[in-house]
């Protein structure tokens, strides 16, 4: 490889398919890639992914290791069974900061167990437009204020149990309609109303890495934030000491209109330091084209040699701090932040803040209690592409709580999620508590819409696993 391609694979995170290193992965980690991204698709057991990141870190030591494990309805890790921590929107409702550290801490102990060095978590976008069909639940809310409150606390948390933060996505995916992995979304706000404060809060808070939007803020550039130097270097690189981190370019709001390859050049122009790449269907043949057009258009003077190797180095130096299993023993490098939080939470996986947090996210009116059997019906709602396919309801938290699931015996039970944004489920509900107006109605997203007939209601801020346990013991108690 010529110097060029070695320092543009030094700002590639990829990712690739099944639970083992494939050769392509292995070799190009030899030669100095940045890091991977570990999605669902890289995860069956635990166990299996500690092995993972062993042999990913025997071929190198300085590679990183991320991954998207936010909590609530976004999880890699517990994909196939639903996530044993709440979301944001959860942790925001709690609205408890000492309780949104511990679920963190608890979330950073487990990843770096692991052998996580970044989590691509938290989000810290206000969720100022309640059509938002991609953050929602991911969210700590819409009050900017608060936001910045947990998002503060939620870093403290999960850098402080030796694991890298990434505040996302920059500068402020919440007041949009769009999901930036299907289509650019706008934002319909001057971020700098709003949106800009958590991102304030978390550079302040010595965030490691912020992750930018696919989207268009028109208030300060027409152009896609990733992509956009008002808003990656102007806005933000002259303040973020650490790693500015471009969301999967692969993302149809980016890549769409040029390519991945051509968004990876203008994302690393713009003052983006490490691309994420890696859901196609030939992982290593994006990453070789990524890889040489990056350098090519160093060559044709399209990307000055300067940006790359700034970007270069930022990725060195956060490697250096951040690779397992050195992380926190290694000094810092010149320019170097470490997070004020490292160490202060020495919280273990599975200590119980998960379940706290999510009984204490719970609000509901009306009697509630489910006895002996119930019928439950789920009302079906799309999920994101952030989130998967992940399993979600009431069902199977009543059952474990001895509740006997019935087609039609016992009490009616409701499971809706985002219930405002789905016309013809108001209508379904709405027919249901007709002929069942003692039905409970369990709101498992964002809390907007309440059915006028509804007399006992339940929401949970979420649909995690852990969301579902807290209401069925609401439920059963």
């Amino acid at each position: 490889m010529t110097p060029r391609e070695q320092l543009a694979l030094r700002c590639l995170l990829a990712g690739f398919d099944g639970s083992a290193v494939p050769d392509w992965m292995r070799r190009r980690a030899a030669q100095g890639l940045g890091g991977v991204v570990l999605f669902g698709r890289n995860v069956d057991t635990k166990e299996k992914v500690r092995k993972l990141t062993e042999s990913l870190h025997a071929e190198r030591r300085e590679l990183v290791v991320a991954i998207d494990e936010e909590g609530g309805d976004v999880t890699r890790l517990e994909a196939k069974v639903g996530s044993s921590y709440p979301g944001n929107l959860a942790l925001g409702a709690a609205d408890d900061p000492d309780l949104t550290t511990r679920v963190a801490a608890a979330m950073g102990a487990e990843l770096r167990a692991l052998g996580i060095d970044l989590d691509l978590a938290p989000v810290v976008d206000v969720n100022t437009n309640p059509l938002n069909p991609v953050i929602g639940v991911r969210s700590f809310g819409s009050d900017a204020r608060a936001v910045a409150k947990h998002t503060v606390a939620w870093i403290a948390g999960m850098q402080g149990a030796g694991v890298a933060a990434c505040a996302k996505h920059f500068p402020g995916h919440g007041d949009t309609a769009t999901d930036s992995h299907l289509a650019l979304p706008v934002a319909g706000e001057d971020p700098r109303i709003r949106a800009l404060e958590p991102f304030k809060a978390a550079i302040t808070c010595g965030v490691r890495a912020i992750m930018s939007a696919h989207i268009v803020a028109p208030t300060i550039d027409d152009r896609p934030a990733t992509i956009s130097p008002r808003i990656m270097t102007a806005l933000l690189r002259d303040e973020l000491a650490g790693l500015a981190v471009a969301d999967g370019l692969d993302m149809a709001g980016i890549s769409a209109e040029r390519g991945v390859a051509e968004a990876a050049v203008l994302a690393l122009a713009a003052g983006c330091d490490a691309l994420c790449l890696g859901r196609g269907p030939d992982d290593g043949a994006v990453v070789e084209e990524v890889t040489e057009a990056i350098a090519r258009a160093v060559q044709d003077g399209r990307l000055p040699e300067e940006r790359l190797t700034e970007a270069g180095r930022r990725m060195e130096a956060f490697a250096g701090r951040h690779s397992s299993p050195f992380m926190g023993k290694s000094p810092a490098k010149p320019g170097d932040v470490s997070s004020p939080f490292m160490g202060k939470y020495p919280a273990q996986p599975g200590d119980g803040a998960g379940l706290e947090a999510a009984r204490r996210a719970i609000c509901a009116e009306g009697d509630v209690r489910v006895h002996g059997e119930a019928a439950v019906v789920r009302l079906d709602s799309p999920s994101s592409i952030a989130a998967g396919d992940m399993p979600w309801g009431m069902a199977e938290a009543l059952a474990a709580r001895g509740v006997r699931i019935t087609g039609d015996a016992g009490r009616l039970v409701i499971a809706v999620r985002d219930l405002h944004r789905q016309p013809e489920n108001q209508a379904t509900v709405d027919s249901l508590l007709a002929r069942r107006p003692d039905a409970v109605v369990v709101e498992m997203g964002v809390p907007v819409y309440r059915p006028r007939g509804a007399t006992a209601y339940i929401a949970t801020h979420g649909s995690a696993r852990v969301c579902a346990q807290a209401a069925a013991e609401l439920m059963t108690g």
